[in-house]
């Protein structure tokens, strides 16, 4: 735009070309070419920026600042954080912050990790902090970590011990960041699990939970022996043990619902018995019924082989007929009155 606007100026000024030279009738040219080169060059160049890198000893050529321009990167994202490291006693230069910031990194983030760590001894390279912001892990926070333990609490964890009795166990854990393994390392939460798992293993170890209510610390000394901060993002220093309460009685539980499950069994088999008793009793009502179907027979041939008389027969009708009626008496005076 403002070559453009500079060309203009040019033409609307009549600037005529003789070969004896030029000639401008109304302004010199040389001042004009002045002043259009001074526009062009604060169109692109940050001056105050630029004046302001070099006042503080950190020196950042005028080309370089173009060139951002041109690259799209905004000069004050690199120029103001070379400054801060420069006067920190850092070794870096615009290449490599501007790098990263193309990268789609936190340069500023960088810059203040690779200051703490340096003023804390660490002096962590600018690649590994770079690569650190790059894989999404705030590089600042990992540094102060490393510099000042964090405490991470556990949960309430249950663990039963051999006799039956839960427990519930809260740990703190401090852990520093190792910066070595931040990239690719496991976090927080693979730490608490790991802890939990160590908890529940050393209870359900313990004979008696009064072992355990006796010496809690035996709980972290176990846990430490087992190098569970392997393969994380952090190294575990101590894991003190806050809180250790006393939960159900799991084995009494356990017996309990052991023995509901027998009752159950005992009344299913209890039935199966009374279903093949009543069955066998029914098989047996039918074989008397059938027994005395064929009594009539057995009379009948008993009359005509003669070893039964008729007299014997109106004798045995007789009985049968008493036996009835002394049944109904029975049955009608068992019944209650009604009114």
């Amino acid at each position: 735009m403002w070559y453009f606007f500079s060309l203009y100026v040019i033409i609307f000024l009549k600037i005529k070309i003789y070969k004896g030279g030029l000639i401008m009738p109304y302004i010199p040219i040389i001042p004009i070419i002045i002043v259009v080169l001074l526009i062009l060059l604060f169109a692109f160049v940050p001056m105050r920026l630029w004046i302001t890198a070099l006042a503080s000893g950190s020196h950042v050529g005028i080309g370089t600042l173009i060139g951002m321009r041109l690259r799209k990167v905004p000069p004050a994202r690199i120029v103001l954080p070379l400054i801060q490291a420069r006067k920190a006693g850092l070794q870096l230069n615009t290449n490599q912050l501007e790098s990263h910031y193309m990268a789609g990194g936190h340069v500023d983030a960088v810059v203040n990790a690779l200051i703490a760590s340096s003023r804390a001894g660490m002096n962590i390279p600018f690649e590994m902090a770079a690569a650190i912001d790059l894989a999404g892990r705030d590089v600042l926070e990992a540094v102060r970590m490393s510099v000042n333990p964090k405490v991470i609490e556990t949960p309430n964890i249950s663990a039963v011990a051999k006799d039956g009795i839960e427990l519930l166990v809260k740990a703190r854990v401090t852990v520093r960041t190792n910066i070595n393994q931040l990239v690719g390392g496991a976090g927080e939460a693979t730490v608490i699990a790991r802890v939990g798992e160590g908890i529940v293993t050393t209870v359900g170890s313990a004979d008696s939970h009064k072992s355990v209510l006796e010496n809690p610390d035996s709980i972290s000394k176990a846990i430490l022996q087992k190098g569970l901060d392997i393969g994380t993002a952090f190294q575990i220093l101590s894991i003190d043990i806050a809180d250790v309460d006393i939960g159900r009685n799991i084995g009494a539980h356990l017996q309990s619902l052991q023995a509901e499950a027998d009752k159950n069994i005992a009344q299913a088999k209890a039935e199966e018995r009374r279903a093949a008793a009543v069955a066998l009793e029914q098989e047996m009502k039918a074989s008397v019924v059938a027994a005395e179907a064929e009594v009539p027979k057995a009379l009948a041939e008993a009359l005509r082989t003669g070893r039964m008389g008729f007299k014997d027969y109106y004798d045995l009708q007789n009985l049968k007929a008493d036996t009835k009626m002394r049944q109904s008496i029975a049955g009608e005076t068992e019944k209650p009155a009604t009114i």
